[in-house]
């Protein structure tokens, strides 16, 4: 888990957090291409790479705490958590700040730290259909995707589905390198679509707090 820090929106982020908050306000939701500077997003790509090849990855699982397992017919990627230790993933907590400081402003969330964990999914691997929190069970209240993945073509699979509460596909995100997806975490069920390639992505939700660890399905 990562605490939060206080520090000020540089005034070049303006323009895209109000395209944030604006889309959150209508839709509930928001897909954002060339979200980061372009050498931040290389940086995480790389950072993600060099954890794939010293192993740093460990399977994933569902629950929290004492009700946590590992299901792999629910879920197959592999996850290591982010703090402030390596300067790459400084640069994306950081910006995960701008944009809690900014949504608790114009959006009164009340949101008060974020946790965020790189994930891979290997060929074949996905995440069925699941909510991130539900309804007056759990903390987490705004979940982001950011994506790592160089070259991705259409063909490629591993899309994030996203879906309104009567169960109607509302798109399919690809999941093209420094790609941001923002959504409401107890509005949307979503689920990562099989890929032929190798996928990676970021996986980060902010929370409130003023609820228990319970039982939740970590996107």
């Amino acid at each position: 888990m990562n605490a939060v820090i206080n520090s000020a929106v540089p005034a070049r982020c303006l323009p895209l957090l109000n395209t944030i908050m604006d889309a959150l306000r209508s839709d509930g939701y928001v897909v954002i291409d060339n979200a980061l500077p372009a050498a931040l997003a290389n940086a995480l790509q790389q950072r993600v790479a060099e954890i794939k090849r010293i192993g740093d990855l460990k399977q994933a699982g569902i629950g929290r705490r004492d009700d946590h397992t590992i299901a792999r017919s629910i879920r197959q990627d592999s996850i290591h958590w982010l703090d402030r230790s390596v300067a790459s993933e400084t640069g994306w907590l950081t910006a995960m700040e701008h944009l809690r400081g900014y949504a608790n402003r114009e959006l009164l969330l009340g949101l008060f730290e974020y946790e965020s964990h790189f994930a891979h999914y290997p060929p074949g691997a996905g995440y069925k259909k699941h909510y991130d929190a539900f309804k007056g069970q759990s903390n987490r209240v705004l979940s982001t995707v950011y994506y790592l993945n160089e070259n991705w073509q259409p063909g490629d699979g591993g899309e994030l589905a996203i879906y309104d509460a009567e169960d109607q596909l509302i798109t399919r995100v690809q999941p093209v390198l420094n790609r941001l997806v923002i959504f409401l975490s107890e509005e949307f069920p979503h689920e990562v679509l099989p890929a032929k390639n190798h996928r990676y992505s970021i996986a980060g939700w902010f929370r409130v707090n003023n609820s228990r660890d319970i039982l939740s399905l970590p996107a």
